[in-house]
């Protein structure tokens, strides 16, 4: 499996680009232990992927997930959603088995 992108989340990573003016940044997710169901997840934008990096390209943007996190990752959908009680970038990961009512964290 692979990870995925939703249009909303390429569109909302092309604004968060050009506020920044960095074009060329790329995308580095990853998961940490942390947040109230275990694991959280975090996102940067970086000038470069580390070595180990699994790489995924869609369209004019990239994402790197370091290794260790790509097995928590693997199959989710990054999305970002703008609600009245929520915005921001969204995974839905098919590997979690619980995740907080935030939606920022999770378990296997």
């Amino acid at each position: 499996m692979a990870v995925t992108m939703t249009e909303n989340a390429k569109n909302r990573l092309d604004l968060l680009k050009k506020k920044r003016q960095t074009p060329s940044a790329i995308l580095r997710l990853g998961v940490r232990g942390g947040g109230c169901s275990g694991l959280s997840y975090y996102m940067d934008l970086v000038d470069e992927p580390q070595p180990k990096d699994k790489i995924f390209t869609f369209g004019s943007h990239t994402v790197a997930i370091d290794r260790k996190s790509y097995l928590f990752i693997n199959g989710s959908e990054i999305d970002f959603e703008k609600t009245l009680a929520k915005t921001g970038f969204v995974f839905n990961n098919p590997l979690a088995s619980t995740s907080c009512s935030c939606g920022e964290s999770f378990s296997l």
